[in-house]
């Protein structure tokens, strides 16, 4: 390796000091949320906790986890996510893998077709009259069906189906006498885990974090996923709801305040949990869908 000259050391220390500095400015909001919600909330509003807990308290959880809409919330978006994010996965699979296969007749022409529908839409009225129309107001496929498929998805995986599994494959198999689905099932996906895997991460936080499909279709409060049930709660500040009326009206106003920041680590825990550990995936989706042929 070539020795470093002084401008390529320069260099990498201030790329070094300009990564600290988006780092504290990305974790510094992620680590006073968390320490406020286990703080007292005298301490956080006078400002003697900035940084590490102070006076360590789970009242905030307490009051969070007797709710129970929101217990309702976070059960209501597991489910979606779960049936969600499968029904996505089988149509995405159903439409890249054909669009992959060179010997597909108009292939381009149902690419085209599909490209204009990322920039054209029918608009919010006509896609809920749609749903209206079809029955799905204020059922779990209002939020499922419209959004069951992503076209940028679709290129993600059609290109790994072109670039990482050689055609010799697929063309041996088809002499062995494997049906196309065979061929899908068998041997297509078994190679593809980890464009599933990449799939799998975006449709599922996708999923996790959705409230507008819910605030626009949904009536019922017991089929509220949980991101809506949250905004009910932080936009209609329903706090003092929560925060009962037992204690003084002071009181009152600081254990609002720290419920807030409960339901904000109760909400987003889960992800903040498991992108680290599948962080590799998210990049490996970025660099497929850089190159698409």
């Amino acid at each position: 390796m070539s020795q470093q000259t002084r401008g390529d050391r320069a260099f990498d220390w201030i790329n070094y000091a300009l990564l600290a500095i988006v780092l504290l400015i990305v974790l510094y909001p992620l680590v006073f949320v968390l320490s406020a919600s286990i703080s007292n909330p005298q301490a956080v509003n006078s400002g003697q906790m900035w940084l590490l807990p102070k006076d360590i308290t789970f009242l905030g959880y307490e009051k969070v986890f007797q709710n129970n809409e929101i217990l309702t919330g976070y059960l209501n978006t597991i489910m979606y996510t779960i049936l969600g994010t499968s029904i996505n996965l089988v149509m995405t699979i159903l439409a890249a893998y054909p669009l992959s296969r060179r010997d597909l007749v108009g292939r381009n022409v149902v690419m085209a077709l599909f490209v204009v529908t990322m920039f054209f839409s029918g608009g919010l009225i006509p896609s809920y009259l749609l749903v209206k129309n079809l029955g799905m107001l204020n059922t779990v496929w209002a939020l499922i069906i419209p959004g069951a498929v992503s076209f940028w998805n679709i290129i993600i995986m059609r290109t790994f189906f072109q670039q990482s599994i050689p055609n010799e494959i697929q063309e041996a198999a088809a002499i062995d006498g494997t049906t196309d689905f065979q061929l899908l099932l068998k041997i297509i996906l078994p190679l593809s885990m980890p464009i599933l895997a990449v799939m799998t991460l975006f449709y599922s936080v996708g999923h996790w974090n959705s409230y507008f499909n819910a605030l626009i279709y949904l009536t019922d409060q017991n089929k509220f996923p949980l991101q809506l049930v949250l905004r009910s709660i932080l936009v209609q500040n329903t706090m003092s709801e929560m925060a009962g009326s037992s204690t003084s009206m002071t009181d009152q106003v600081l254990l609002t305040q720290t419920i807030k920041y409960s339901v904000i680590v109760v909400a987003n825990l889960p992800v903040l949990m498991l992108y680290p550990f599948l962080q590799k995936y998210f990049t490996k989706g970025v660099m497929i869908g850089a190159i698409k042929g």
